[in-house]
């Protein structure tokens, strides 16, 4: 029997980020962002071993909630600005050799920075290396979005630029169409597989004989920025890409959606109660969300209600003016969810649920879609579908309304 080779993949994650804070650990679309790289590992069939190398202890918890292995924080020295990552997976080596007598066959760098993998990105990749002994490492690429032969370098705001490079035969490459140009690629962080040889004897994240791994250019992700961030977040919810997922249930939205249900408190509100001296209860809700509704029921044929645990007669109260039918006082909202489908002759893959809290779980797993507010408690937003950018009772239900309106009205 061949002994099955033994892949470490490291994934580094310092503490100190400047352009995103603590980005991390920040949620990407529902998960923490370094969650997406550890589940590429673990949900590959040739990774045998995940260890995030990182010099936080918060990003080490978050790390081993997730399933990887934190044996080791990295020395602060290792964790600066400009830090390169050869001395990292150096050190990652090192001590694994030196404290457990670990040495892998491979090695796999999976950047947190770039999350969005096709499922099978892992498995390849390291498959294309085992069928090379010659090669030295494997490299994820993308068909390079600006080739550079029409590239410039500039000496000076008023002196003549100069081609960034030459091509034989061809005189100006920088006015030929983009077509006679060689094709050109760019590197991505989704993968790099290495022989650690190339790491620990020559000194290279590389080594001098380095294959491609080609990647549909439509996963190309690198997030430095809030930008960034908002720019991805939305192609996970939206791009119909078939990527690894720490959300392993997470459904794509309803090709048809017939009813929206949702909780009151903590959807509808802010999750807060203003209590005054006589014991009597306030609540704050969002007039956009109102109108995000009365939008949705004016230009499609979609209905709403409201399903809450609360008594306080200000749940009916707000939702008779919305003309929202309303089941309050509920203790199993499952039962009356599944009711109401009934009822209503409505298929639970054409409902969507919105909800906050643990209480609201039953229900976001029997709908078709779950969905939860920016501000949901974390246990909550593991289970969701789709995790909106603004919080219960600040325009939570206006964003879902608008995102109903953009993908069905004509």
């Amino acid at each position: 029997m061949v002994k099955k080779p033994e892949v470490l993949a490291v994934i580094p994650a310092r503490g100190g980020s400047k352009g995103i804070p603590r980005k991390n650990i920040k949620l990407f679309a529902g998960y923490p962002l370094i969650s997406y790289s550890i589940a590429a590992a673990l949900q590959s069939n040739s990774v045998t071993r995940v260890i995030v190398s990182t010099d936080d202890e918060e990003i080490a918890a978050v790390a081993r909630q997730f399933g990887a292995e934190t044996p080791f924080l990295r020395p602060a020295e290792l964790a600066q600005d400009q830090t390169t990552d050869l001395p990292v997976f150096e050190h990652a080596l090192q001590w694994l050799k030196e404290n457990e007598d670990y040495s892998p066959d491979l090695v796999i760098q999976l950047r947190p920075t770039s999350p969005i993998r096709p499922r099978q990105c892992v498995d390849e990749a390291v498959a294309l290396l085992l069928q090379h002994p010659e090669a030295d490492s494997v490299r994820g690429v993308v068909p390079s979005g600006q080739n550079p032969y029409k590239m410039w370098r500039l000496d000076g705001d008023e002196k003549p630029m100069t081609p960034l490079l030459s091509l034989e035969g061809v005189d100006e490459p920088f006015n030929s169409p983009r077509q006679a140009l060689p094709p050109t690629y760019w590197q991505t962080g989704h993968i790099d597989v290495i022989r650690p040889r190339a790491i620990l004897e020559q000194k290279s994240m590389s080594g001098t004989v380095i294959l491609p791994y080609l990647i549909d250019p439509r996963y190309t992700v690198d997030i430095d920025t809030p930008f960034d961030w908002q720019r991805y977040e939305w192609l996970v919810r939206n791009g119909d890409l078939d990527m690894v997922d720490p959300a392993s249930r997470r459904r794509h939205f309803p090709t048809k959606v017939s009813l929206v249900v949702m909780d009151f408190d903590g959807v509808l509100t802010d999750n807060l109660v203003y209590v005054d001296e006589n014991g009597g209860e306030k609540v704050a809700s969002s007039r956009g969300d109102s109108m995000g509704i009365r939008l949705v029921r004016e230009a499609l044929p979609i209905d709403f209600l409201v399903i809450s645990t609360e008594v306080n007669p200000v749940v009916s109260a707000r939702c008779n003016k919305l003309k929202l039918e309303v089941h309050q006082g509920i203790k199993d909202k499952v039962a009356v969810l599944s009711n109401v489908l009934q009822q209503k002759g409505i298929p639970a893959e054409e409902v969507v649920f919105i909800g906050n809290d643990v209480n609201d779980l039953g229900c976001l797993q029997l709908a078709g879609y779950a969905v939860v507010p920016a501000d949901a408690e974390p246990g909550v937003k593991r289970h969701a579908d789709l995790v909106l950018t603004r919080k219960g009772g600040r325009g939570a239900v206006r964003e879902f309304c608008d995102t109903l309106l953009e993908k069905f009205s004509n």
